[in-house]
């Protein structure tokens, strides 16, 4: 059963939070720049309002989930962290002397109530509302890009996970006692996950046994992931693997197994639209999603920035509201405005006759139009060649195959969208508006470095939309706190 949402219950402590927790605190300024209320208006009808025992509030249980985000600690610490951390405690509106949750609470919260819910566009949506109230978003221009992130059950095997983090506790322990190596179990030598476990576990029991060890936050820090980790690999080890992640590129050589988060940013750096895709998915056809969910998150766009995945035929037909064409500053790939033949192979152009002319100097005969008709899609102009002159041409080796009924030279055929893109990629406009590109680079590089976005927390496609719209909200909180 679910009660009204209810304010700090002031008590005679109350007052240590004006002393211990400065004005300039992080967590302070967030909970002063936005009412969470809006958290509890969209889960009210996923609790029972008259029936049941008293429920933890929806609002206190995303704050929660915002620390994990906003940390990078796990359920166990971050709950543990709200005890004895005086601005924690003020930020999730508790009194000094409340006692904390269950950290499997938040498991619960997550797949109870989160369920099902477009928390992504919920979240985005609120903070570029705030951002808009406040006069921070000006320009009419959105920077687009993708960033990956590898799935939880990639690069590593499930062994090897375990190994890694039984390490990591090894090492913390080592720090603090040195003679303790030889109390520790004899490692796993065989590839068999099942010991691995068995290992881990004695490995818990044995430094859990350590009352004053095992209490030292750096130690705890890493037997709670552990832990966690333990649990995890058991329940993904007998029920399933990541089945929505797949196998995406980051260059022509290397490739990565997760997914792809697809983002809009404005060129004050706040996140106006985001699509979380499996990793194999390509960057332009997200494009339109990226420019609808902007708009319909208030902001007026005529400008997009991108890298030349932007730049397809469908992307710069993309219009505003007002029907007006969208200018998109991305460069198209040099195929299209270069071509992809070698120098050696270019047959030079005699404006004039409007005829190519040959390496050997002889004109084109005549020329065709060849392609699809109906959509004039993929059509070239074919030009062709006098054969009884290739014959004998000083030059026909490896130009002219001997028995050959005829010798072509093709060109494509520009669409008129190419063709305007490859005049206003010569525009002062679009070199101009090309130098905020960088800029996206680096909120990509703080949602993965800073706010663990690099690596999937959970197994499925709907948990990494939800690590990404918490990790978006946070990012986007923090640069509004900057105007």
């Amino acid at each position: 059963m679910l009660l009204q949402q209810q304010k700090i219950q002031f008590s005679e402590f109350s007052r240590l939070y004006d002393l211990i927790v400065p004005k300039e605190n992080l967590l302070r300024k967030i909970n002063e720049l936005i009412d969470f209320g809006f958290i509890y208006d969209e889960l009210l009808d996923r609790y029972c309002t008259d029936n049941g025992r008293n429920a933890e509030s929806p609002v206190r249980m995303f704050k929660y989930l915002l620390l994990k985000t906003i940390f990078t600690v796990s359920d166990v610490d971050v709950v543990e962290r709200s005890r004895y951390d005086m601005s924690f405690k003020y930020f999730l509106e508790m009194s000094p002397e409340e006692d904390v949750i269950n950290s499997s609470s938040l498991t619960k919260f997550r797949k109870l109530r989160l369920k099902d819910m477009d928390l992504l566009n919920l979240l985005i949506g609120k903070t570029v509302s705030l951002a808009l109230e406040k006069g921070i978003i000006k320009s009419r221009s959105i920077i687009v890009d993708a960033t990956h992130s590898l799935s939880r059950s990639n690069p590593y095997s499930p062994i090897e996970v375990l190994r890694q983090r039984s390490k990591m506790l090894r090492k913390a322990v080592y720090l603090m006692d040195d003679d303790f190596k030889g109390q520790m179990p004899e490692k796993n030598d065989s590839n068999d996950i099942l010991k691995e476990i068995e290992y881990c576990k004695e490995l818990q029991k044995l430094i859990e046994s350590d009352e004053a060890l095992s209490e030292i936050p750096a130690v705890k820090e890493k037997l709670n992931l552990l832990k966690e980790t333990v649990e995890d690999t058991r329940e993904s080890y007998v029920i399933s693997k990541d089945m929505d992640a797949k196998v995406g590129h980051k260059t022509a050589d290397s490739s990565f197994f997760g997914y792809k988060t697809h983002l809009a940013m404005t060129e004050e750096r706040i996140i106006t639209a985001a699509v979380v895709t499996s990793g194999e998915k390509g960057d332009g056809p997200e494009l339109p999603k990226l420019l609808n969910q902007t708009q319909a998150n208030g902001m007026e766009v005529d400008t997009i920035i991108g890298d030349a995945a932007y730049a397809g035929k469908n992307n710069l037909k993309l219009k505003d509201l007002n029907g007006n064409k969208i200018k998109i500053v991305a460069r198209m790939n040099p195929a299209i405005t270069l071509g992809t033949r070698k120098e050696e192979e270019k047959f030079d152009y005699n404006k004039d006759a409007d005829m190519f002319v040959c390496p050997a100097g002889h004109l084109a005969m005549y020329k065709r139009v060849q392609g699809k008709k109906v959509d004039k899609s993929n059509q070239v102009m074919t030009y062709y060649f006098d054969i009884e002159k290739c014959k004998v041409c000083p030059l026909k080796d490896g130009c002219y195959k001997a028995e050959a009924k005829s010798r072509t030279y093709s060109v494509a055929i520009k669409p008129d969208e190419h063709k305007e893109q490859e005049m206003f990629q010569q525009s002062e406009y679009f070199r101009e508006k090309s130098k905020h590109r960088y800029k996206i680079e680096a909120k990509n590089s703080e949602l993965k470095n800073v706010h663990g976005y690099d690596r999937a927390n959970s197994y499925g496609l709907e948990n990494m939309r939800m690590q990404g719209a918490l990790a978006i909200f946070v990012v986007n909180l923090k640069r509004i706190l900057k105007f």
